[in-house]
């Protein structure tokens, strides 16, 4: 079998040389990439995030023209270009995707979390992580929309679903419903956020915080270390408590009950003691109060406050464990007893059912004489 080195140099010289250039220009790109690693600096960042997309994008668009110069069948001709193309389509897809994830950590690095006041970077990630997560979806859904649209088969099947856009549309959306009811839900708390991340919340009744907040869940960790996920369309839905919802100072309460003969003024003093003397308290609310009364017992508050609700809840048991412990040693009377008291008097005489005590009669309720009983031997009944 002989080969015909005129006819095969029409194809090897074009591909060649695009296939030498490309990845001539990959392996330059991926050692720029591997260079910039550990640069933290902007232009670095940058060449980061296009780089690597385009060392793989450039030897698919110099075949492109390399092809097209040869003299290959139109028909296979048609079926690599739209090979190269969708490879290409890819490369863009990948690399705006990278682009906004680039753009999300580059805001998220000017506004920390791990600050003592961190309202407004919980606000501005919120937003960012949730607006970031819905746009790489659409990208990747417009782009993976054009990739179908060059085979025409899909394009077939497009036209026909156009033409029964009604009963079809109406059964897409009843199927799609959680999943643009999370999107808008997502959309939603990106806004108005009634949730940011590191904040406070009591979900079904679990005490935890916001760890993630993704295109169609949140995950709360809960103070155990579970994880609890949650639909985005739950917090649009359902009432939930929202600890640091404007700041993140918070108030807490210990209650004691006590007995009547407990101190007050000594446990308030005590009370102002503890907070002074505990680096917990933010220094603005230490306040003692009676709250309730019983038969038995009467309910004591300790109101403190601190600067978020993990001091919050800590201040709390300490407080409660001190004034306790207080209580004991000082004024150990003043603890919940339970009180009998013995009549040690004489149990008196029964009286004879013919003199019935005054002072036992219901006034007004027996109005007369008391009834007259026969006389012992009387026999006339």
């Amino acid at each position: 079998m002989t080969v015909d080195w005129q006819q095969a140099a029409l194809y090897l010289w074009p591909i060649s040389i695009a296939l030498a250039i490309g990845i001539s220009g990959w392996w330059l790109l991926m050692a720029l990439t591997r260079r910039l690693k550990d640069r933290d600096y902007r232009r670095a960042r940058i060449a980061r995030v296009i780089s690597r997309p385009l060392a793989f994008a450039l030897p698919l668009l110099l075949l492109i023209p390399a092809l097209e110069a040869t003299p290959l069948h139109e028909h296979r001709l048609e079926q690599a270009l739209r090979l190269l193309h969708i490879g290409v389509t890819g490369c863009v897809i990948w690399l705006l995707v990278r682009a906004v994830a680039a753009g999300e950590q580059a805001i998220l690095r000017d506004h920390p979390m791990e600050v003592a006041d961190n309202l407004e970077a919980r606000r501005i990630q919120t937003q960012t992580r949730v607006l970031s997560r819905v746009l790489m979806g659409a990208i990747i859904l417009v782009g993976v929309s054009l990739i179908l649209l060059t085979f025409p088969m899909v394009r077939q099947i497009g036209t026909a679903l156009l033409a029964s856009a009604g009963i079809i549309g109406l059964v897409a959306g009843i199927a799609a419903k959680p999943v643009f009811g999370n999107l808008i839900a997502g959309l939603q708390i990106a806004l108005t956020q009634p949730i940011r991340l590191d904040d406070v919340v009591i979900v079904e009744g679990e005490w935890g915080r916001v760890e993630e907040i993704n295109s169609s869940y949140v995950v709360v960790r809960i103070w155990d270390a579970r994880r609890m996920v949650v639909p985005l369309t739950w917090f649009i839905e359902h009432p939930f408590q929202n600890w640091t919802r404007r700041s993140a100072d918070l108030l807490g309460t210990a209650f004691l009950w006590l007995d009547y003969t407990a101190p007050i003024p000594a446990i308030r003093a005590e009370l102002e003691r503890i907070c002074k003397g505990e680096a917990l308290w933010d220094g603005q609310v230490c306040v003692t109060q009676v709250t309730e009364t019983s038969e038995h017992t009467l309910q004591v508050r300790l109101l403190v406050s601190a600067r978020n609700s993990g001091d919050a809840f800590d201040l709390r048991c300490i407080v409660r464990e001190r004034m306790l412990d207080f209580l004991a040693r000082e004024h150990p009377q003043s603890l919940p007893r339970t009180r009998a008291e013995l009549n040690q008097e004489a149990t008196p005489t029964r009286r004879a059912r013919s003199q019935p005590a005054e002072d036992v009669r219901s006034p007004g309720a027996e109005d007369g004489e008391p009834a007259v009983l026969p006389e012992p031997g009387d026999v006339s009944r």
